[in-house]
């Protein structure tokens, strides 16, 4: 998962063959080392067409998704362990390396109250099985650690990697994200440095979730933080342009947070790719 990347939502949350044809080409453009895909109806793609084109193009991917209600591992972790059975098979059919986001739970489940450890209890089991379904497939599963607004059960880096040394598994990692960070932790450095030794992954995204270099994360702070634990994984711009009706609802976005794609693209990569250099990350 090593280099630079960026999220489908740039030009699609629908991985239809359409979707993916022109996400993958515009990929392709900008020069990414790989692509995030979003899984939000992993039995709908079609994945030897997206294999097809990411070998074509000699581009590697990795797949995310959060939960949705029916399947929640908190509450209803048989449901959960099976849709993340499939959307692990599809993850290897589709050629990517990982599959991650918020693979604990939902992206807008809070119960109004804090977590209780059978919540926790069902969400490692849930885990561990995922785990092992995906070890003979050289699969890893990265945990997404979302602002208390979005998800109530794993908010920071701490609370990811005391959830993976608890499964045990070795194919779990930790998977960071900017935006959510800079809510939840104290120092963005702080959250790099508790995850140190399980994070490969990291969502770079602006405060607003808009443009990155044009809101109020701390940059220097996050890249100089991931050049001191001499990060090795993938870099992956995201940035919310493209959303369903229902992504935005569990994001809580109601207007645009950036003009277009070019501004976004045009601005925003070079910024976090300039960073990236600067620091020795690429």
């Amino acid at each position: 998962m090593q280099g630079f990347g960026v999220h489908t939502s740039m030009w699609t949350m629908n991985w239809d063959r359409a979707g993916a044809e022109r996400a993958i080409a515009a990929a392709v453009k900008y020069e990414m080392d790989f692509l995030e895909i979003a899984l939000l109806n992993a039995p709908m793609v079609d994945a030897p067409h997206t294999r097809a084109l990411l070998e074509k193009h000699k581009l590697r991917a990795v797949c995310s998704l959060g939960l949705p209600e029916s399947a929640w591992a908190s509450v209803r972790p048989d449901a959960a362990i099976e849709h993340l059975k499939v959307a692990i098979d599809k993850t290897k059919e589709m050629g990517a390396e990982a599959l991650s986001g918020v693979i604990f739970g939902g992206i807008g489940e809070r119960t109004g109250v804090p977590p209780t450890q059978g919540e926790y209890d069902n969400i490692a089991r849930v885990l561990d099985a995922a785990a092992k379904h995906t070890k003979p497939l050289g699969i890893e599963l990265g945990v997404e650690a979302v602002n208390r607004y979005e998800n109530h059960l794993i908010n920071t880096g701490k609370q990811a990697v005391e959830m993976i040394e608890r499964v045990g598994a070795d194919n779990i990692f930790v998977h960071l994200d900017t935006y959510h960070m800079n809510i939840e932790e104290k120092g963005a450095a702080n959250g790099i440095l508790d995850a140190r030794d399980h994070l490969k992954y990291i969502h770079l995204s602006e405060s607003d979730r808009g443009t990155p270099g044009y809101g109020n994360v701390p940059w220097d702070e996050i890249y100089a933080a991931l050049a001191a634990i001499d990060f090795k994984g993938g870099l992956a711009m995201e940035s919310f342009i493209n959303m369903p009706p229902e992504v935005a609802y569990g994001l809580a976005v109601w207007r645009p947070v950036a003009k277009d794609e070019a501004e976004v693209m045009g601005n925003g990569l070079p910024f976090l790719r300039n960073k990236a250099r600067q620091y020795g990350l690429i």
